[in-house]
Order: structure tokens, then sequence, then C-alpha cells
């Protein structure tokens, strides 16, 4: 229900305190300080799974998450625009991948995570070469997408910067980060990484341990790295 013309930003994130929502969130406010031309032409859409609600630790971090978003609106909003929308639900594949290919960015903000498929995920939603992905740094995937947008963050400003970066990116430069992404993607699939984790196993079952020896595939930029050190 967005009108025309705006510039979108997607997040889609489990309900955890290791994801950085709130940080991704200061992130946008960020943003708009900076630039406040984007003021009523940005809209970033957060998507969080419910998960966990029992837990105190999980009921602190959407009510800290919620403040935020109500912040964020409160001081940019007016009327017909919200540059926050939060959306508290299960989403299908079909809709999750709406977003994806709707949107200019994705930003997947990880305090901590094992891999984070949503930034694959991204990446191969777009068909057609365009999107930005602004990539944490402590997310599994940023070892192997480093064509993404790297960011830390805990670190607002640098976030922020990286948003504005995306967003003035240039079609060009957008298609040439995404194509080498897709093909990263594409080589470096689950087949790939079951096949070099059981390789793992049976060095390690040969008595070779994989600190010894351990299996050095590459990415598609060349650099070595060790299944262990990836995921």
């Amino acid at each position: 229900g967005l009108p025309p013309g705006l510039r979108l930003g997607v997040g889609v994130d489990r309900l955890d305190y290791t994801k950085g929502i709130q940080e991704k969130l200061l992130a946008v406010e960020r943003l708009l300080e900076i630039q406040p031309e984007l003021q009523g032409r940005f809209v970033f859409v957060q998507v969080v799974e419910p998960s966990r609600s029992c837990l105190p630790a999980y009921r602190d971090t959407r009510s800290q998450i919620v403040q935020a978003c109500e912040r964020v609106n409160d001081r940019f909003g007016r009327e017909r625009y919200q540059p926050i929308h939060l959306i508290e639900r299960h989403m299908d594949p079909a809709e999750i991948y709406r977003l994806y290919r709707a949107a200019d960015v994705c930003y997947v903000g990880s305090l901590h995570d094992g891999m984070n498929l949503v930034a694959k995920e991204f990446v191969l939603a777009r068909h057609d070469l365009r999107g930005v992905l602004v990539l944490s740094v402590n997310a599994g995937a940023a070892g192997q997408l480093r064509s993404a947008l790297m960011v830390n963050p805990r670190n607002v400003e640098e976030c922020a910067q990286s948003l504005r970066q995306a967003l003035e990116m240039s079609i060009g430069e957008q298609s040439k980060r995404m194509r080498l992404l897709r093909g990263n993607v594409e080589t470096f699939d689950a087949s790939w990484w079951a096949d070099e984790l059981l390789n793992d196993v049976m060095r390690a079952g040969r008595g070779v341990g994989a600190s010894m020896a351990p299996v050095v595939p590459r990415h598609a930029s060349g650099t070595p790295t060790s299944v262990s050190q990836r995921w």
C-alpha cells in the first residue's frame, strides 16, 4: 500500500536479540537526520518473525524494538507517511520475495549470526541485478558475500552512511555487485557446503585433525576459507 516513488529498505529477521534489529532502526533514524531530503521519500519495512515470546529476554527485545519504531515515526512521520513499518507476523516465502524484489536495499544487521540466509535469499531474488545488500560483518554470510556493503552493526553512524551509499549507488554499480553476489551464492550452495562438511568429517575420522589439514575451498574472489571458519 505504499505510494509510488518511495525508496524502500527491507529487513527480515526472527525476533532475537542477536539480530541487531534495534540497532538497524537507530541507523535508519540517523540516516533521516543526515539526509533530511529522504524524509517522506524513504521507508524501511522491518519484518519480525515472532519467536520465544515466553522468555523475558525476548519480550524485552520486542519492547525495545517497538519503542524505537514509535520514536522514529513520531520524529519523522507525517500525514500518510511513516518511515518505519514494523510487521510482526509470519510471512510466507511468496510475500518475503515480493519485498526482496521491491527493495532498493536489504539490510542485514546481525550482532552475531551463524550464517543468515536472508542475505542469500535477497541476492537470489534479484534476477534484475538491482538492489544493494548492506551486510553486518558479524553475519556468517559475510565470509562469502564480499561484494555487499559491509558494516559494523554497532556503529550507528557507519551503518547510516552505508545506507546512504546504497541509496545513491548507480545502476551500473548495483549490477556489478549483484552479479558477483549471485555467482557466489549459486556456486557455494547447500550441496557444496554439505560435501565440504562431510569431507572435513572424513578427514578427522582418518586421524587427520581438522586444524592440521583443513579443507580450504576458495571464494569466488579467490580467498581461501575453511568450512569451520565460515559456518
